[in-house]
């Protein structure tokens, strides 16, 4: 059977994150990617000059349109920046995904690359009630788990692990807090689930300016592998393989004049 994951997500008019980084990324990985669109932005490398909100039903519909005729594997949540979508997709994935146990990854966009905030405040609580506990796996970043919990930025390492656990207590089965925000010469990601597995990623931090997409492509990177039948810990191992591969190739391209996207299609041209 073809594994196919959907993206629901906003739109990048610049194209290197959002549901264009999702798409480009499940097709390197070898994933059918179906898409349900949550938000459009005017958007380039410099930042995000504009949001415009889908209408909560359109989303639900182009989500239920994909679950009635396509036999998703997994799902990636992106950029959802209003309460009444958060709802809309709930509710939606409470009637396809959750039955079917499809998995879910919900990667909780609050802030572009660029500082710019894209999530309302009142989205935030909507975000942990309703899909985190439909979440399989969660994967903020720093900031992000912080505004979650409303807590702190974790001023470490340890501090970090922590608040993913934390994080557990929200609902969702394994979480994945990621490291990029921190100093040092290392960026490193703890990944907990409930039932106590406990991995801590680490790899060589690159010096590049072109990251831009790089939360978006390391989510769905994992959709992509539970899509096509990988185990939560492997998935998570080969998407992290695969974000550093694209980060260290991202200045082989040059794009736009601010933070560059990573490099997507090193996979196919390497």
């Amino acid at each position: 059977m073809t594994p196919i994951a959907l993206t629901i997500a906003g739109s990048d008019s610049g194209g290197g994150a959002g549901i264009q980084a999702d798409l480009k990324t499940f097709s390197a990985l070898g994933v059918y990617g179906a898409s349900a669109i949550a938000a459009l932005t005017a958007q380039n490398t410099l930042g995000v000059q504009g949001i415009h909100d889908v209408p909560a039903d359109f989303v639900a519909a182009q989500i239920e349109s994909v679950f009635s005729d396509l036999a998703v594997t997994a799902v990636k949540i992106g950029m959802l920046s209003q309460p009444a979508v958060i709802e809309a997709v709930a509710a939606v994935l409470e009637r396809h995904a959750a039955p079917k146990r499809t998995p879910v990854v919900l990667d909780p966009v609050m802030v572009a690359t660029s500082g710019d905030r894209l999530i309302s405040d009142d989205a935030v609580a909507a975000l942990r009630t309703r899909l985190m506990p439909l979440a399989d796996l969660v994967t903020p970043n720093l900031p992000e788990a912080a505004a979650l919990l409303g807590e702190p930025v974790a001023p470490d390492e340890n501090g970090a692990a922590a608040q993913a656990r934390r994080l557990l207590g929200l609902g969702a089965r394994a979480v994945l807090i990621k490291g990029g925000h921190a100093a040092g010469n290392e960026s490193v990601d703890h990944l907990l689930t409930r039932e106590g597995l406990v991995r801590r990623f680490a790899s060589p931090r690159i010096a590049t300016r072109n990251t831009h997409g790089t939360g978006c492509t390391l989510s769905a990177a994992v959709a992509a592998g539970l899509a096509r039948g990988l185990g939560l810990e492997a998935a998570v191992s080969a998407a992290k393989a695969y974000v550093a591969a694209a980060i260290a190739a991202a200045d082989d391209l040059t794009i736009g004049a601010g933070h560059g996207p990573v490099h997507h299609f090193f996979a196919i041209w390497r």
